[in-house]
């Protein structure tokens, strides 16, 4: 005959069974989630479409009558949280940029064809430093000096960033910078996707002041 603690032991641990296989996700299943309004955003998101109105109604904090989780968008075809762009139209940030598009192994049209939209500014350097200092000076060293800069301390231990301001580099143009800034080149990684692309403009104009030093 089973003692009541048995009995104690049997339910407690049955519950924690049904607990955990419960927090398990499964195709559009996402599983238990703990504190939920951390994973939905009052706003909506353009990449995710909940339709039903009352998702979520549960944990809902609003006073409106839509779950907690609904985020279809009435004022759009079919509640769509995000719309196609307007045909043959192309995106531009606020000073008219378009996306950057010459593919990796096109850095010689780059070098002879691009030239930096931003002006040579003294305002503009200085935002070029800045972002230099955060992204660049790991491996190039703050004055640009590559693998012999002391302050380069990726670039000391990997060898053969060369300095900016010899040889070669020091003559590469404004085109091919940016070009190698947004592809990589050899064991340089890309930084496209981490730079926006007017902030590499700004690196553009930084580097060449680099590549003047003595």
């Amino acid at each position: 005959m089973m003692t009541t603690n048995k009995i104690f032991q049997i339910l407690f641990f049955g519950f924690l069974t049904v607990l955990v296989v419960s927090c398990k996700p499964g195709k559009d299943n996402p599983g238990t989630e703990y504190a939920p309004n951390m994973y939905h955003a009052v706003s909506y998101e353009p990449l995710t479409q909940i339709t039903e109105k009352d998702a979520g109604a549960w944990v809902s904090s609003d006073e409106d009558e839509y779950g907690e989780y609904y985020n279809s968008n009435p004022n759009n075809p079919f509640g769509m949280t995000m719309r196609e762009p307007a045909k043959n139209t192309v995106p531009r940030n606020e000073n008219g940029m378009l996306p950057y598009r010459l593919p990796k192994d096109s850095v010689e049209l780059a070098a002879r064809t691009l030239k930096n939209p931003l002006p040579d500014t003294n305002e503009i350097l200085e935002e070029g430093k800045v972002l230099y200092t955060k992204y660049c000076t790991h491996c190039h060293g703050e004055n640009g000096g590559g693998s012999m800069d002391e302050t380069a301390k990726v670039g000391k231990v990997y060898q053969g960033v060369p300095s900016y301001s010899a040889g070669a580099t020091s003559q590469l143009s404004e085109g091919h910078i940016f070009h190698v800034i947004t592809h990589g080149i050899r064991r340089m990684g890309a930084h496209g996707s981490q730079v926006q692309q007017e902030d590499r403009w700004k690196i553009v104009r930084y580097v060449q002041t680099l590549q003047k030093q003595d």
